[in-house]
């Protein structure tokens, strides 16, 4: 059986809604992030990031990891991107190579031009609060630079339906979960209604709510 070390609350997020989608079982793990731990290394802290267990199994120390038929892999979009090839009679794989170049294509122009600054808008606007001082200039800062990319989503969306094949994903839900981070903050997704709408259709699907209630009933 599949194994996936990792709280749901991180980029494993990713990976348990692709196995929901797949009606693919899987074992879970529940690896912390050290940040989250005030002593990480203290003898009855809890199994995370800087655990020597974990660290054999993953010497970067991120989650997640995922165990797949002796593969061991790291890297949330490559475990994605990994599963939905092996797994394509569930069709959110590639039908073929061009869909798989354009797949990772999207995949990765999320992760580089997105992420990086819809994780700060997330970490200091994602809760609501105020922001003053360096954290509001961060905060301006990050949404003024995702608005060329959030704009490439939106001119590709506004055609298709979805970025790749005309119908749902694993490039769709990889883009969806980068932008999830960037979501809570109006004055920046409100200039794109399409990536909006495309958003809550990926977010509407059962087996991202079933992710999502799982997530929830984590400890934040």
């Amino acid at each position: 059986m599949l194994t996936i070390h990792g709280v749901t609350r991180s980029r494993a997020s990713r990976v348990i809604w692709l196995c929901h989608e797949l009606d693919l079982p899987f074992r879970q793990v529940p690896v912390i992030q050290a940040y989250r731990l005030p002593f990480p290394d203290a003898a009855d802290a809890a199994l995370n990031t800087r655990s020597a267990a974990f660290l054999a199994l993953s010497p970067a120390g991120s989650i997640p990891v995922i165990e797949d038929d002796g593969l061991v892999l790291s890297e949330s979009l490559a475990c994605t991107l990994h599963l939905a090839r092996k797994h394509a009679a569930g069709g959110l794989g590639p039908a073929d190579q061009a869909e798989d170049a354009l797949m990772q294509q999207w995949s990765f122009f999320a992760a580089t031009a997105i992420e990086p600054d819809a994780l700060t808008l997330m970490f200091l606007h994602g809760r609501w609060q105020a922001q003053s001082g360096e954290d509001a200039a961060l905060v301006a800062g990050a949404a003024e630079r995702l608005v060329r990319p959030m704009k490439v989503v939106e001119d590709h969306l506004a055609i298709h339906a979805h970025p790749v094949g005309g119908r749902f994903t694993v490039a769709d839900l990889n883009l969806a979960e980068i932008i999830r981070y960037a979501q809570g903050y109006g004055p920046l997704t409100e200039q794109f209604p399409a990536v909006l709408a495309w958003l809550a259709d990926c977010q509407a699907r059962p087996a991202f709510q079933r992710m999502w209630q799982a997530r929830l009933a984590e400890p934040e």
